[in-house]
């Protein structure tokens, strides 16, 4: 079977790119990169085909990190597989928690504090800017630059994971969230420290962006690289700032305006092109977002309790039943699906990971491609592998 045929036969109905056919009589060369390839963000490994340097296959192998994420939680309490949640996408561990935290209150009926909800909303939203902000740091660097934009990301990552660190007791596994509230209360003291970091996230935002957006050698590798187009980023379930990069406007927190998303405003950026350049833009802008929404959050935060008085965290039952909860996460829809049969733990736990998802369109933009823009494609899609393998 020839490489048209195969791509044929494995995608037939889907608007993909064409097949690139290999030029002349020469074989190709098949090149496997990882599993231990300093730009796979984690233990990860692509199969790729080559005519020259040219990609005209590749294929992504996953499961070199799986740790049995689903079937253990379907073995212990409900609120138990709470910090596991953190090792998911441990950039983001707080949007774990709180997209878990959403099924199980979905499927309870679970009512959450107005301090909680806004306590939620800040959380993520610096959540959201420090992933961002680490993400196109390491795709300059996989481009083959110094470590000096990755460093400027990592300075201000710092100031929020200390913010992070002073709330929950970690920088990185929070395991803050709980059903029907949060662990733990802000302090006043942790608010004006958070009003300052958020006062130099747009100075900062400027300063990245004059450093990256116009430099002649990020537009030449990236302008027109890697394009995705809005028809396959749909077909395919890729959510988060790759499908807005590809001009689909589509935000759960708009759509779904879960927790208290509809008091805030704050606008979806969209890209025009698809390409890595539309998806670097694009990131740049939704931190951006974030931060109108911390500066309307943190002003507005009321007093109140921060766990509903109802939650139960003992003998924690739910009748039996199902639920999806689901958020917008900086990688695109974090879901977690839970059926209930009434016991102490889930019956059966199933995760939504948008970096998996986002990640089996990689083939489709690095077709036709150098294999020295490859890397530079993968690292656009942002994933972490403890996502991906669970």
């Amino acid at each position: 079977m020839s490489v048209a045929e195969d791509k044929a036969e494995r995608v037939e109905g889907w608007n993909r790119p064409p097949v690139i056919e290999p030029e002349g009589e020469g074989e190709l060369l098949e090149v496997a990169m990882g599993p231990h390839h300093p730009s796979t963000h984690g233990v990860f490994r692509m199969d790729v085909a080559l005519d020259g340097e040219r990609v005209v296959r590749l294929k992504p192998v996953f499961g070199y990190l799986h740790r049995n994420h689903e079937k253990i939680a379907e073995g212990a309490s409900y609120l138990a597989s709470m910090p596991y949640t953190d090792r998911l996408d441990y950039f983001c561990s707080l949007t774990n928690n709180w997209a878990y935290a959403l099924a199980v209150e979905k499927l309870v009926g679970q009512a959450v504090p107005e301090r909680a909800e806004y306590i939620r909303v800040i959380l993520a939203e610096l959540t959201r800017v420090q992933n961002h902000a680490s993400s196109i740091g390491f795709l300059i660097q996989e481009m083959g630059a110094s470590g000096t934009p990755l460093m400027y990301a990592f300075k201000e990552r710092e100031k929020i994971l200390d913010l992070f660190e002073s709330l929950t007791g970690s920088r990185m596994m929070c395991n803050y969230m709980r059903f029907g509230g949060c662990r733990v209360d802000v302090s006043g003291p942790w608010l004006d420290a958070t009003r300052k970091v958020v006062a130099g996230l747009p100075a900062f935002v400027d300063e990245f962006e004059a450093l990256l957006s116009t430099n002649e050698i990020l537009m030449a590798r990236c302008q027109g690289m890697g394009i995705l187009p809005p028809e396959l980023a749909v077909n395919a379930g890729v959510s988060g700032p790759m499908l807005r990069a590809a001009g689909v406007n589509y935000d759960i927190r708009k759509v779904d305006r879960y927790g208290i998303y509809d008091r805030f405003q704050f606008r979806v950026p969209l890209g025009d092109h698809g390409d890595i350049y539309d998806r670097y833009m694009v990131r740049i802008l939704e931190m951006r977002e974030s931060i109108k929404i911390l500066e309307q959050a943190l002003p507005t935060i009321p007093t109140g309790p921060i766990m509903d008085a109802k939650a139960k965290i003992r003998g924690f039952r739910p009748k039996p039943g199902e639920a999806y909860g689901r958020i917008e996460a900086p990688k695109g829809e974090l879901g977690f699906y839970l059926i209930s049969d009434g016991g102490p733990n889930p019956y059966r736990y199933r995760v939504r990971p948008p970096s998996l998802i986002n990640l089996t369109i990689l083939e489709d933009m690095c077709l036709g491609h150098n294999v020295a823009d490859v890397v530079l494609i993968f690292g656009s899609v942002d994933i972490v592998l403890g996502e991906v393998d669970r």
